[in-house]
């Protein structure tokens, strides 16, 4: 029967069996577990102390006190005092712009005849190139810059000419103005004077046509009504049915442009409808 034997040995000593035990490879295998978990405690710690250096510092070092900034409206700060004896500064001196070649050309003006004074011949090409226009002749510096001086800085009051808009002419007639004819008494009052006046065509009813006719006339300056026209008609007597009511209207209220009474074109559509 044969002897069977344990080898309770660790794995260095089954590796390192019959050999020489005294090289540095299993010195190091033997002390390797101690060496890992000595440098993880020393990393270990030497983290914690890292993280842990800013609370520190600040705990051991005293605090600065800040400096509070407050915000300051200087708006509603309290004026300086004013001494009543104290004379006041003087004003600044005037700045004298530098004088430039001017030549006298002045914006045609609307003028009675007697008002009209003699003709001044505007300046030519060749002066404009060395002066500038302006409401006098002068001589200046050829070199000056033409300063442009803003309206609070002149002198003397500005004169305001009204602008004079041209009244229209008599006979022109107008398609759009500001204000509209009108009949007296509105659209309503227009409606119920159709609904009056109109008589359906014989033709028409006979036809059985209905519709809308389009007509178009000129409101005169007093509110006459003339150049009545058929833009679109139906026919079966219904357009002519449709001029003779609108000659046969009252006059209206003209319309106007720039408030004035002016002559308008006016379309207007009239129903034809069999009841």
């Amino acid at each position: 029967m044969a002897e069977v034997t344990t080898n309770t040995g660790t794995l260095d000593d089954i590796v390192f069996a019959d050999r020489n035990k005294a090289y540095g490879a299993y010195a190091l295998r033997k002390n390797y577990s101690k060496t890992i978990y000595r440098s993880l405690i020393i990393g270990s710690a030497l983290f914690l102390l890292a993280m842990a250096t800013p609370t520190i510092i600040s705990v051991l070092k005293p605090e600065e006190q800040e400096q509070a900034m407050v915000e300051v409206d200087l708006m509603k700060l309290p004026p300086p005092p004013i001494d009543p004896n104290e004379p006041p500064p003087p004003p600044p001196p005037p700045v004298e712009l530098p004088k430039v070649n001017t030549v006298k050309f002045l914006p045609p003006e609307v003028k009675p005849d007697e008002e009209v004074p003699e003709e001044t011949p505007p300046p030519t090409v060749e002066e404009l190139k060395e002066a500038v226009a302006a409401e006098k002749t002068q001589e200046g510096d050829p070199n000056a810059e033409e300063v442009i001086v803003a309206p609070e800085e002149t002198a003397g009051p500005t004169k305001v000419e009204a602008a004079v808009e041209a009244a229209p002419k008599e006979e022109q007639i107008f398609t759009v103005v500001e204000q509209n004819p009108e009949f007296p008494g509105g659209m309503a009052a227009l409606g119920q004077f159709l609904s009056k006046n109109i008589r359906y065509p014989p033709a028409a009813s006979r036809a059985n046509v209905s519709g809308r006719v389009f007509v178009s006339f000129v409101v005169n300056t007093d509110g006459s009504i003339q150049d009545v026209q058929v833009l679109k008609g139906l026919g079966f007597g219904t357009d002519e049915e449709a001029m003779r009511v609108v000659k046969a209207m009252p006059k209206w209220r003209p319309g106007k442009q720039s408030g004035r009474p002016v002559r308008v074109k006016y379309n207007l559509p009239i129903n034809f409808q069999l009841e």
